[in-house]
């Protein structure tokens, strides 16, 4: 919360960013990182709102959970072949953030067109907020990972059949999104999967599906029609919570 700071300097004796240790100080627009930093902690740059660049060196194998959730005004990362563990929703709802690019010696993440996944591709980590419009997965991703998508500004996902889990949160406030179309491979939809969805105004459920998580589908205010397969077996507690067009279910 030192909202009046605007740059840093880390000097080389430094080797972790600590958890939150610049969280929510609004006004930073850069910070150097030295070489000697291999750890940079959860919430470390959480609403860091300013900030427009962030070099990662390649010293650091860690980036923890949320590190820099809220980062309105990044608009690109490149993380470097030395970075072994990322840490759930590291780059979530960074609203300007048109791409995530990893560094081809790295032996634990890819990226394609911006997008970052695991090393084999086939789980789907971050799509980056500002990327916009139409977005189709790669065929050969088996996971969309939790809050992959989270906040983004997509308007339609296309998901291949090779999909069979649609992680927690994976499209969570998604508020522009007004069409997905879940294909016969996914057999599981996580808790709170399309939770805020609100331009969502149908969803066809396919016959694979077995499980819809807790809050599924909750407050997707558009919602006017759920078709649900003689496949599924558990529908998790309020599913469909606040959805108030909802008017008919199959």
């Amino acid at each position: 919360y030192c909202t009046g700071l605007t740059t840093i300097t880390i000097p080389n004796s430094v080797t972790t960013i600590g958890m939150e240790a610049f969280c929510r100080c609004t006004s930073l627009t850069s910070v150097f990182i030295p070489n000697s930093v291999t750890t940079i902690a959860e919430k470390a740059f959480y609403s860091c709102t300013s900030l427009t660049t962030i070099t990662i060196p390649n010293s650091v194998t860690t980036i923890g959970k949320n590190a820099f959730v809220g980062c309105n005004s990044l608009t690109s990362v490149t993380i470097p072949k030395s970075v072994t563990t990322i840490g759930r929703s590291a780059f979530d709802l960074c609203v300007s953030l048109k791409s995530i690019n990893v560094e081809k010696d790295n032996l634990h993440y890819c990226s394609e067109n911006g997008v970052l996944f695991d090393n084999t591709k086939k789980t789907l980590i971050q799509c980056p907020g500002g990327i916009k419009g139409n977005y189709a997965i790669p065929n050969g991703v088996t996971t969309i990972g939790e809050l992959a998508f989270g906040g983004s500004g997509l308007t339609s996902v296309k998901i291949p059949n090779s999909v069979t889990t649609i992680g927690k949160m994976a499209f969570y406030s998604c508020t522009g999104l007004t069409s997905v179309t879940i294909p016969n491979s996914v057999t599981k939809i996580g808790v709170y999967a399309f939770s805020h969805c609100t331009g969502l105004t149908s969803v066809i459920i396919p016959n694979s599906v077995t499980k819809i998580g807790g809050e599924a589908f909750s407050e997707c205010t558009g919602l006017i029609n759920v078709t649900i397969p003689n496949s599924v077996t558990t529908i998790g507690d309020e599913a469909f919570k606040y959805c108030r067009n909802l008017k008919s279910i199959n």
